[in-house]
């Protein structure tokens, strides 16, 4: 996982972002948003807020839909509703591979309060080392 990560970073560097920098939410998912009645959602849980590139945004809602069992027409409404596809940026596959592994050390560090959680950790990380990029995710 060391070398995955130090190989991620690298790539990092040298992405360009096509969009304009602006205010994210930082953690945009299924679970941070109310619904109203009428059919709209607001985003919640804005504790992660901050001024910087969308595309970190819309690559935690394609990692969500993907690997919480969203399936691929609901990304992809979407990303027609949003007007661009973070999938078909080349620098999708960095920030996905980033996404993923924060989603899985932001889990592992609560392992010691969450003791349950470790067998999840687990198999997300196997996953990631086999690059099983389908593998489903339980929610933790």
């Amino acid at each position: 996982m060391e070398a995955q990560t130090d190989r991620l970073a690298a790539e990092l560097r040298d992405i360009r972002f096509p969009l304009a920098r602006g205010l994210i939410q930082g953690d945009p998912q299924h679970r941070n948003a109310l619904h109203a009645p009428d059919g709209r959602a607001v985003l919640c849980d804005w504790d992660t807020v901050a001024y910087g590139q969308p595309e970190w945004d819309l690559v935690t809602i394609e990692v969500h839909c993907r690997r919480f069992g969203f399936d691929q027409h609901h990304y992809r409404r979407f990303a027609d509703v949003y007007g661009w596809d973070v999938t078909a940026w080349p620098g999708y596959p960095v920030l996905a591979g980033l996404r993923e592994l924060r989603m899985i050390t932001t889990n592992a560090r609560k392992v010691h309060h969450a003791p349950a959680s470790l067998a999840e950790v687990q198999r997300r990380v196997e996953a990631l080392r086999k690059g099983d990029r389908a593998f489903r995710w339980n929610i933790l």
